[in-house]
């Protein structure tokens, strides 16, 4: 493992341009490339305190042996050479979006004489119009399978339509109708190009056009006693409007763009990108990466753009428009190098309303699911549970694995409705059942807050052994021991068998069971906090560690640095996952506490005014200040009030007011 210091740029030799710089391993391999708009400030940043760093970020710069960089004028010209070397180099620390796969396109091949419809891979080229892209090629043939009995139009090879027209016979698709057979002169060329210009415009959106004119087709042929040609031309239609529903329309028609949204978490990140072609999603694909240093969505949204787009595998198709979560800090740089590769002008924007904005948020949560499925992929596998268990317990120097973990957080806003939450994993599995949610009251801070929760969790367990007569005559009555004087009068000769069990429920009672390891969500000031709170309660036989979310370091009682485990360790993703749970359990109990607290106003102390009315007025008004501002008249207007209530309901909001006033 190198030192960054002894391969550290002289102090003064760094320019302050735009550029792109190269770590190197010792065998001169590129493993990481990045642009800066200034270079001294950037590359500075990595060889600051090694501990400050993202974890990935520490093991780029610890395996490199050098670093070299190269100025530019221009944050687009930086841009265009970090794009080139990703290409060439491949570095194994930069985040990957490609998945080495092009992605398949409905082509049209309008440069022939008679235009070919077929899926098509690779490079564009000249004279093909292309729709797409699709995600997989079966997606195309399914739409093709619906459309060729409406628009007949050739599909075959070269060779396959050359030989056809040698030996005077139409292949199968000639036969069923799906092909309009000009292999063998059924249509003429000029109709031939007519049917596919039909299906070109249907693919670019003028769907309506093309299904009310088949309809009215239908009625002539109907009126005039066709009734077989009717019938045809009712499944024509019946077969567009299937193709249709497979092309759901999102935006509105012309719209080209590709919708892209984010999950992370401190070492990974999960996009999905929905593209949009004529206001219908064409296609959708997605990848998992893992995050190479800290990375905000801008530069999330930066990495996406310069890998995916302009590439020689199908990614060239660069959209008129790119709706993203949040705009990197090289937004107008970012746009005038994509519009370099598309040849027009690309906008790049953050959508705040309408259709777009909810389309976004569905691809949001389409991102959340992917990175939320790809976490849980590892735990309902036994092998891999077992494994992270056992890494766990040889890294905390466990005897034994810990079949049962419980991991508390607390959440607070400025210290007021503080609550904090536990969760249980159970051999590497949740056990939502035994969750448990706290309201703490009196605590300052998280740490006073985390030492409450653990003295309320583990009392109510001693309590519990003391039943069982698991708990020595010494220690049950000692008075200084959280409910030793209580657990003296229940200790008995013979332990009681059934102790741990509700009488009433037969269910097992809360906390009568030890973790062998508690988790906290936190560093050193947590653990140390956690740790004198067991120690207070005489706990000695229970693992703790803290998981720091910066870092994602384990950190343990009175250790002065942290155990890091490896970036691929089940272990790890084991505890992030414990970590994550307890966050999202307690952050949810706390905005269901402060949503509470939000709603209690004056109105609920004035007499006659139940809920039901009370939400009608808020319905009405709109908030508590309007309400205040509304004349009685103007209160009784709503359904159920008269005029003595509306006027409680002024008296109650004056006076309320007026205290706040008073506060002040």
């Amino acid at each position: 493992m190198a030192d960054p210091s002894t391969y550290r740029p002289a102090p003064g030799t760094i320019p302050e341009s735009p550029g792109v710089y190269r770590f190197r391993d010792g065998t001169g391999r590129v493993i990481y490339v990045g642009k800066a708009k200034n270079l001294r400030s950037r590359l500075n940043s990595y060889f600051a305190d090694l501990w400050g760093l993202h974890q990935r970020t520490q093991q780029m710069v610890t395996t490199a042996e050098s670093v070299d960089w190269v100025t530019v004028g221009t944050e687009v010209e930086a841009l265009q050479l970090e794009y080139t070397w990703i290409k060439q180099y491949d570095p194994r620390f930069n985040v990957r979006y490609r998945d080495d796969k092009s992605y398949p396109y409905l082509a049209v091949t309008l440069d022939e004489e008679y235009p070919r419809l077929q899926v098509m891979r690779g490079a564009k080229r000249k004279g093909v119009r292309y729709f797409g892209p699709y995600s997989h090629a079966w997606a195309i043939r399914e739409t093709l399978d619906l459309l060729l009995r409406v628009f007949p139009a050739r599909t075959c090879s070269s060779g396959v339509f050359k030989r056809a027209g040698q030996v005077g016979r139409p292949c199968l698709l000639g036969y069923i109708g799906k092909c309009s057979a000009p292999c063998v002169g059924t249509v003429s060329a000029e109709r031939h190009r007519e049917i596919v210009d039909d299906f070109c415009d249907f693919m670019a959106g003028r769907t309506d056009t093309m299904v009310r004119k088949l309809e009215r087709e239908m009625t002539e042929a109907s009126e005039q006693l066709e009734f077989e040609r009717a019938a045809r031309l009712r499944d024509d239609v019946a077969a567009l409007r299937r193709a249709m529903e497979k092309q759901t329309v999102v935006l509105g028609d012309g719209t080209d763009a590709d919708v892209v949204a984010f999950a992370d978490d401190p070492l990974e990140a999960a996009v999905q990108v929905f593209h949009v072609r004529d206001g219908r999603v064409r296609g959708q694909r997605g990848w998992v990466v893992e995050k190479t240093e800290e990375l905000t969505t801008g530069d999330l949204v930066h990495h996406f753009c310069t890998q995916v787009y302009g590439g020689e595998q199908g990614e060239s198709d660069v959209p008129r428009e790119l709706l993203v979560p949040e705009l990197p800090a090289d937004a107008d740089a970012l746009s005038d190098w994509l519009a370099t590769r598309r040849g027009s002008r690309v906008a790049l924007r953050v959508p705040q309303r309408g259709d777009k904005r909810s389309l976004l948020e569905t691809v949001e949560r389409n991102a959340k699911d992917a990175l939320t499925r790809h976490k849980l992929k590892r735990a309902g596998d036994l092998t891999t549970r077992s494994k992270a268990l056992d890494e766990i317990s040889d890294a905390l120097g466990m005897r034994t694995s810990p079949l049962r973990i419980e991991c508390f957080d607390v959440s607070q806003i400025q210290g007021t409705d503080v609550v904090a939450s536990m969760v249980v994993f159970e051999d590497g599995l949740p056990r939502k059942g035994e969750y448990r949610r706290f309201i703490v009251r009196g605590a300052t801070d998280d740490l006073s807050a985390m030492s409450e929760v653990l003295r309320r969790r583990f009392a109510r367990y001693l309590d519990a052994r003391a039943e069982t007569g698991e708990i020595g005559e010494e220690t049950a009555g000692d008075p200084d021991r959280p409910g030793g004087e209580d657990a003296a009068a229940l200790v008995s000769d013979e332990p009681r068998v059934g102790a741990l069990v509700d009488p009433l429920t037969g269910r097992p009672r809360k906390f009568a069971y030890p973790p062998q390891l508690v988790v906290v969500d936190g560093g050193a000031p947590q653990v140390a906090a956690a740790a004198q709170a067991l120690a207070d309660l005489g706990i000695d036989d229970v693992a703790l560690c803290g998981l720091a979310k910066r870092l994602e370091e384990v950190w343990l009682p009175d250790d002065e640095y942290p155990v890091i485990l490896p970036r691929t360790s089940e272990g790890l993703y084991l505890l992030q996952r414990v970590r994550d749970e307890a966050h999202r359990f307690a952050i949810t109990f706390h905005r269901q506490r402060r949503s509470k607290r939000m709603t209690e106003s004056a109105l609920d102390n004035v007499p006659g005014l139940g809920e039901v009315r009370r939400k009608a007025l808020l319905r009405h008004f709109g908030s508590l200040k309007r309400l205040s501002a509304a004349t009685v008249e103007e209160i009784t207007e709503v359904p159920g009030v008269g005029r003595r209530t509306a006027e409680a309901i002024l008296a109650a909001l004056d006076s309320d007011t007026a205290k706040a006033t008073a506060a002040d």
